[in-house]
C-alpha cells in the first residue's frame, strides 16, 4: 500500500496532491471492475495522485473477488474488503471506515461513472467544500443509460423533496459519484444499510452544516446487470426523507386539521349557522370529529419519527430531549385518562337522561359526537405515549 505522505506533481508545481481513497462497493461486477481499475490507475499515473482503491465485496458469486485479488498482487494499493451484511449502505460504511486517505471518492463499480472526474472532485474539496456530489442531469448523460422512471420521475421528485425540505441545492441526490474528506466523514453518523444510504449521507451532511456543492459529470450505460429495484429502492429513499422531515409531512398538516376540527366543532355545538345560504346543523360535526382525530394522530406521528431518528439513527433534537424531561409517560397517561374520563362522564349524562325519558328519543347527537371524539383522543394519548416511550429506548 502506498504511504499516507502527500506527493507533489512536479518541481514546478507547489500544489500538494492529496492522498485519495477510492471506494467501490461490489456485487457481481466482474465485467465492470476491470474497466474501473484501468481508468482509475490511468488517472493516478497521469495526475501523479497517491490513490488507494478499496473494493468492498458484498457477496459476489462471480469472479469479482478473484479479479481484485489478482490485481492487488501487481498493485498493492488495490485492497479487497469483505462485507457480509447485504446492502449498498453496509458495503459503503465498511469501505469508508477502512479508507485511510485524506479525501474519499465514491463511485459504483459498474463503469457508469468517469473516473477522469476524480481530480475535479478533489479540487472542489481542496477549495474548502466538505462534500462534492455529481450531477448526472447536466447534459452529459449517455442515451438510455437511465430508465425512464428513474430519469423523469423517481430521481427528480425525490431530489426536489430534499431541496424543499432540507434547503440543499443538490439536483441529483442519488448520484453515486461523490467525494468528501475523511474528517467530514468522521463527523457523520450513518445507519441505513440499503440504497437510502445515498439520501441519508446528503441529508445528515446538510443537518451538520457541511459545505456541499455539485459538479456536472458524465454518466454512461452500466456494464453488467443492474441491482436497482425501482419501487422498493424508491420507497426506501422516500421513507427516509419523510422520516427526517416530520414537521412538513406530519406536524403542519396535523395542527391545521386539529385546529380546523376543534373550531368548527365548537361553532356547530354552540349553534347552527349558515354557509352560502345553507343552514348547517349537527351533521358537519362528524367531519369536525374526523379532522380532530386525524390531526391529533399526525401530531403523534411527528413525535414517533423524531424520536426514532434520535434514538435509532444518531440524530440530535433538543426539543425531543426536553419532551422526555418534562413530559413523562406517567404524565401523558394521566392526561389521556382525564380526557377519557371526561368522555365517560358525557356518555353517562346522556345515558341518565335517556333513562329519565323512559328510554324514549333524545336529541343528544351533538353530545354523542363530542363524547366519541374525547374517547378516541384519550385512548390515542395513552397508547401513543406508550409507543413514544418504547421508541425512546436507545439502542446500545
Amino acid at each position: 500500500m502506498t504511504t499516507n505522505a502527500p506527493e507533489k506533481s512536479s518541481e514546478h508545481d507547489s500544489i500538494v496532491k492529496p492522498y485519495i481513497s477510492v471506494v467501490l462497493p461490489c456485487l457481481n461486477e466482474e465485467k465492470g471492475l476491470p474497466v474501473c481499475f484501468e481508468s482509475i490507475l490511468q488517472v493516478a499515473n497521469r495526475e501523479n495522485l497517491d490513490i488507494e482503491i478499496i473494493v468492498v465485496d458484498n457477496g459476489s458469486t462471480d469472479s469479482s473477488m478473484e479479479i481484485v485479488k489478482n490485481l492487488s498482487i501487481k498493485h498493492p494499493n488495490v485492497i479487497l474488503e469483505i462485507e457480509k451484511t447485504k446492502g449498498y449502505g453496509s458495503a459503503y460504511m465498511h469501505g469508508l471506515a477502512a479508507a485511510k486517505g485524506k479525501y474519499i471518492f465514491m463511485a459504483d463499480a459498474d463503469a457508469t461513472y468517469d473516473f477522469e472526474d476524480i481530480p475535479r472532485f478533489i479540487k472542489k474539496l481542496e477549495e474548502g467544500n466538505d462534500m462534492v456530489v455529481g450531477n448526472r442531469f447536466s447534459g452529459m448523460m449517455e442515451a438510455n443509460s437511465m430508465t425512464f422512471l428513474h430519469k423523469w420521475v423517481g430521481n427528480p421528485v425525490l431530489s426536489s423533496l430534499v431541496r424543499l425540505f432540507f434547503k440543499i441545492k443538490i439536483h441529483d441526490i442519488h448520484c453515486g459519484a461523490r467525494a468528501l474528506s475523511k474528517d467530514a466523514y468522521s463527523k457523520l453518523t450513518l445507519y441505513t444499510l440499503g440504497m437510502e444510504f445515498a439520501s441519508e449521507m446528503i441529508i445528515k451532511a446538510a443537518k451538520a452544516n457541511f459545505k456541499i456543492t455539485e459538479i456536472p459529470i458524465k454518466y454512461r450505460m452500466r456494464i453488467g446487470e443492474s441491482k436497482l429495484e425501482t419501487f422498493s429502492d424508491g420507497w426506501r429513499h422516500l421513507r427516509f426523507i419523510l422520516l427526517y422531515s416530520p414537521i412538513v409531512i406530519f406536524l403542519i398538516p396535523g395542527l391545521l386539521l386539529f385546529i380546523f376540527g376543534a373550531l368548527s366543532m365548537l361553532m356547530l355545538y354552540i349553534g347552527n349557522f349558515a354557509l352560502f345560504g345553507i343552514t348547517l346543523y349537527f351533521h358537519p360535526m362528524f367531519l369536525s370529529s374526523l379532522c380532530i382525530i386525524l390531526g391529533y394522530e399526525l401530531i403523534f406521528f411527528t413525535g414517533f419519527s423524531r424520536i426514532y431518528a434520535v434514538t435509532h439513527l444518531g440524530d440530535t433534537d433538543r426539543a425531543i430531549e426536553k419532551l422526555f424531561k418534562y413530559l413523562t409517560l406517567e404524565k401523558a397517561i394521566a392526561l389521556g385518562g382525564i380526557i377519557a374520563i371526561a368522555s365517560i362522564i358525557v356518555f353517562a349524562i346522556i345515558f341518565i337522561n335517556w333513562i329519565g325519558s323512559n328510554l324514549g328519543g333524545l336529541d343528544q347527537t351533538k353530545n354523542l359526537i363530542v363524547a366519541l371524539t374525547l374517547a378516541v383522543i384519550g385512548i390515542q394519548t395513552i397508547m401513543g405515549s406508550f409507543m413514544l416511550s418504547i421508541l425512546g429506548i436507545k439502542e446500545k
